[in-house]
């Protein structure tokens, strides 16, 4: 247990004190996430990995809570449109209504974000985000699943576990709704357990971790 910059104008464009992110942080939060993401959010700075998020929001709210938790946080916080770039300092939310996938483009991260059906009876899914997530960066990318109902995104923090990536589940004491953290432990997604408190400074210590290069 675990006890940036703004925006320039055009899509995916950053200024020039803006570092590429070598690890990727994605979350996946729903019931209890708007109060316990702040939480998370609160604690890490500039320094702190590139991260992309589903919180599980209809249309249209996702926009003013990225724009709320921007005021609030040192790291700059977005809603994300399609090819943003993914850069240590940011964190990027998928807009409500839509799916939002990570991509490479040459040595950057991008992200796309797309219509689509429901997943896990969600628009946007965690599921998408984490599958993406496993298949786009592998062992460099790290990964948590915190309070929300449901499963969405149990499987794909397994499939982020099996590509090598570091993973995590925010533990049932400290969640509003335990579903979708405690699908993820049933199927072994998740290497840790970590209550709210702790999971920022869970990520500080994942992202400290070297990096693991393929054989």
């Amino acid at each position: 247990m675990y006890v940036p910059s703004r925006r320039s104008t055009g899509p995916g464009a950053a200024g020039t004190n803006v570092t590429h992110a070598d690890r990727v942080v994605a979350i996946g939060i729903s019931t209890g996430g708007v109060q316990s993401i702040e939480v998370v959010l609160r604690q890490l700075d500039r320094t702190a990995p590139g991260i992309v998020m589903v919180q599980h929001m209809p249309e249209r709210f996702t926009a003013s809570f990225a724009a709320r938790l921007n005021t609030l946080c040192d790291m700059e916080v977005l809603e994300a449109k399609d090819g943003d770039r993914v850069v240590n300092g940011r964190v990027l939310i998928a807009p409500g209504g839509r799916h939002m996938t990570l991509k490479r483009s040459g040595a950057q991260y991008v992200v796309e974000v797309r219509d689509g059906p429901l997943i896990n009876h969600h628009r946007p899914s965690v599921d998408v985000l984490f599958r993406s997530v496993a298949a786009c960066a592998g062992r460099n990318a790290i990964g948590i699943i915190m309070t929300g109902m449901g499963d969405d995104g149990a499987r794909g923090l397994r499939e982020m576990r099996e590509a090598g990536a570091l993973t995590a589940a925010q533990d049932e004491a400290s969640c509003v709704v335990f579903g979708m953290p405690a699908e993820a432990i049933k199927l072994g997604a998740a290497a840790d357990v970590v209550p709210l408190s702790g999971v920022a400074g869970w990520i500080r210590q994942a992202a400290a971790r070297p990096m693991r290069v393929r054989t």
